[in-house]
């Protein structure tokens, strides 16, 4: 899981060649993280979990009626 963000570090770093300083280098690399992060966050699930409560309410009103 991590090879594809040290890629992507390795990449940028060679894009901007030289940092002036090491807190310019750490800047770089915490937006790159925040950018990952959001993209979690943001990207597509594979499992949808608002279905599975709506399916589970169904069945528990189901259930209620029946009895």
């Amino acid at each position: 899981m991590l090879e594809r963000p040290n890629q992507e570090i390795k990449r940028r770093t060679h894009v901007a060649r030289i940092f002036p300083n090491a807190a310019s280098c750490l800047c770089l690399v915490r937006v790159l993280a925040v950018e990952t992060h959001e993209e979690w966050i943001e990207g597509t699930r594979y499992l949808n979990m608002e279905l599975w409560r709506e399916h589970k309410r169904a069945q528990l009103k189901a259930v209620g009626d029946a009895a």
